[in-house]
Formats: structure tokens, C-alpha cells, sequence
């Protein structure tokens, strides 16, 4: 495949802070981006070369972007797998509407890790509450809406079957799927780019801690063994190659007691606990998703320093603008904020990285401004 050079224009279907990253990253590499959004005052959007605000699925916009782009990538997994398809009959795409279509759907996606020995956690697909049997096993659960869910939304715990119950009408009863709830020792994920070549390069395994369903602050590298890092690496690296999966994807693994790795989602773009490659990392996982949609050879995705991410979410603008006065005054402090106008309580408005000569110091720091933020 031709490679994509600088100077090109490339297309960018979603305008949030993941496509606000990517485009940042696009220009600073020499391309032009070219972003549809259907919200007007997009992060991505305000800073693109040209902008579309259109809905995804507006044949228009998408003759519109697929002329006149060299490549479409996205920002988010929600885009229809049909609109992928569309495109890719103007233009190159990645990632494809195949692999997309498995992972923005957990019914689509449970089968297929299943399906190819990937471990999981017990599920069953809920289509309705009545005359469900075998799912007493499952108790206590989480019951997750099949589609369109992230940051804890579409979940909800169920204890017994009447909770079940009330879950599934308060989702409208769409398809969801009922998980089994599994005594965590810790959350990991691993961030990974393939090419269109098939090779395929690992960002360092992180540890992620949530609050709230939403991911609180993400540790890189993950305190684990080296051997449930190598399994983690593998099992990732594995899983897209039968995906046959082009551009960057996150695995997020449950650590089990005795150290058991089960795969909880995959996400089909760059991911939130990836952020901190931005600041520690060779090549930042934009710049891979860049140069997996153009055909250039990926990155060196090496940590050159320990490293800890934390999300900054709207709760902290409630009484007035942060005082961000000890992010500035940490050296090894990156302050990065996704130019929303709108701060809600669980939306996230931007992270912090710290970097540091152990993960212990980096944790210590990010704590420590954190502390000062949440009591000003």
C-alpha cells in the first residue's frame, strides 16, 4: 500500500477530545484534517483545517469527506459499521467496518472472544426477562446495554432476577448482556497499533483505577508481574491479528486472584488509559493511529519515563475555573485540557501526566496535585 505522505488531507469522523488529540498530532506531523461532527462547537472541530457538521450517517457529508480526504480514520467506536463500509468506497478507512462492527456491538463482541479462546468473564445475552433460565450463575451481575455504553453508562448491578428486571425496562429493554461480577485484583490494559502490514507494536501494559464506572487515574507501567504482562501483551497481540484489525485498539483485562487475566472490552481507537504515551512514550498513540491509516511504518512505543495519568472531570468546575497553579509549577507535570465550554459532573475536561524516575514518585506527585486541586 502507497504510503500517505505529509501535506495530505485526512478525515476524521467524531470532533471530541480523542479526535482533538489526533488532529493536534496530524498537523503537528504536516497534514490537514478534515473533521464531521454533528455537534457545531466540537473540541476537533474548532481546530480543523475544514470542518463538516453533519450527522454520520449523512450521505452528503460522507461524499464530502471520502473525496476529498486521503484516508478516514475515527475517534470513537459508535460510528455504524455501515457508514465505514460506505467510505470505504471513496477512500481509505481504518479501522474497517468488519472489525468495528464486532467491537462497538458486547453481543457481537462476547461471541467472538469466545469463540477464539479468549478468556471472559460468564455472560448470557438478556433479549428479555421472561422465561430466562441458567443465569442464576451469574448473581451477582452487571448488566450491560449491547451498544452505546462507556464511562459506566448502560450498566447497571443486579443481585437476583427482579433486579434484573427492573434493569432491563429502565435500559428500554434493548439486547444487553448479563455478566458475572469477578473478584478483581486489579484492571490493565494494553494499547496496540497494527499496520496494514500486519505488524503490530504494544504500548506498556497500565494499570487502570475507576471511580464510578469512569476511569479515574491509569499507571504506567501496571504493578504486575512481568509474566502477566507478557500474557497480557500476547493475548492482545493475538487478538488482532485474527481480527485482522488495522490502526490502534485497546484490550482491558481483569486481573483475577492467582493472577488470571480475563478480557473485559476492546475498544477500537485510541483509549483514555493510553493518554499518558502523549507525554512518556516514543510515539504517542495518536501518532500511531496516524501512521497506521497512512501506511508509514509505526513508532517506537517504548516508555522513556514511569508515568501516571489522571482524569480531570467536570465535578471540579462546580464552584469556578480550577487553580491550575501546582500542575504549572510540577516540572514534570503535563497539564492538558480538551477545550469543552460545558463542564458536568463525570464529563471528562482534560487529564494531567506526570512523569517520574519510579512509579512510586509519579503516583506520589499526581496524588499530591490532585489533593490541591480538589480542596481550591
Amino acid at each position: 500500500m502507497k504510503p500517505i505522505l505529509p501535506g495530505a488531507m485526512l478525515g476524521l469522523l467524531g470532533g471530541g477530545q480523542l479526535g482533538r488529540m489526533f488532529t493536534m498530532t496530524a498537523h503537528q506531523m504536516g497534514y490537514q484534517v478534515t473533521v464531521l461532527d454533528p455537534d457545531a462547537d466540537s473540541p476537533a472541530g474548532r481546530i480543523a483545517d475544514q470542518f463538516i457538521c453533519a450527522d454520520y450517517a449523512d450521505q452528503s457529508a460522507l461524499q464530502q469527506i471520502g473525496e476529498q480526504c486521503a484516508a478516514v480514520t475515527t475517534e470513537f467506536e459508535n460510528i455504524p459499521a455501515d457508514v465505514l463500509s460506505t467510505l470505504a468506497s471513496l477512500s481509505r478507512v481504518s479501522p474497517g467496518a468488519r472489525s468495528v462492527a464486532i467491537a462497538q456491538n458486547r453481543i457481537a463482541e462476547k461471541h467472538f472472544l469466545k469463540t477464539h479462546g479468549f478468556p471472559v468473564a460468564p455472560f448470557a445475552v438478556i433479549e428479555q426477562v421472561d422465561g430466562e433460565d441458567e443465569i442464576e450463575h451469574l448473581f451477582p451481575g452487571i448488566l450491560k446495554v449491547s451498544q452505546f455504553g462507556y464511562d459506566g453508562k448502560g450498566q447497571r448491578p443486579v443481585n437476583d432476577e427482579a433486579e434484573l428486571q427492573a434493569a432491563f425496562i429502565e435500559m428500554r429493554s434493548v439486547p444487553c448482556i448479563l455478566e458475572k461480577k469477578l473478584p478483581l485484583k486489579s484492571e490493565i490494559s494494553v494499547v496496540l497499533a497494527r499496520g496494514c502490514d500486519g505488524a503490530t507494536v504494544s504500548f506498556p501494559v497500565v494499570e487502570n483505577q475507576h471511580v464510578g464506572g469512569i476511569l479515574d487515574i491509569s499507571i504506567a507501567p501496571a504493578r504486575i508481574s512481568n509474566r502477566v504482562a507478557e500474557q497480557a501483551s500476547a493475548a492482545a497481540k493475538n487478538l488482532v491479528q485474527i481480527l485482522e484489525y488495522q490502526g490502534v485498539l485497546c484490550v482491558e483485562f481483569f486481573v483475577l486472584e492467582g493472577d488470571q487475566l480475563v478480557i473485559n472490552e476492546i475498544a477500537p481507537r485510541p483509549h483514555n488509559s493510553g493518554h499518558y504515551t502523549i507525554d512518556a512514550c516514543i510515539t504517542s498513540q495518536f501518532e500511531q493511529q496516524l501512521r497506521a491509516l497512512c501506511g508509514l511504518p509505526l513508532g517506537n512505543a517504548a516508555l522513556h519515563h514511569p508515568a501516571v495519568m489522571v482524569n480531570l472531570l467536570g465535578d471540579l468546575w462546580q464552584k469556578s475555573e480550577p487553580d491550575w497553579t501546582q500542575v504549572l509549577e510540577e516540572p514534570l507535570a503535563k497539564l492538558h485540557l480538551y477545550g469543552k465550554k460545558e463542564a458536568r459532573p463525570g464529563r471528562k475536561m482534560g487529564h494531567f501526566s506526570v512523569l517520574g524516575a519510579t512509579v512510586d514518585e509519579a503516583l506520589a506527585s499526581a496524588n499530591q496535585i490532585r489533593q490541591h486541586l480538589e480542596s481550591n
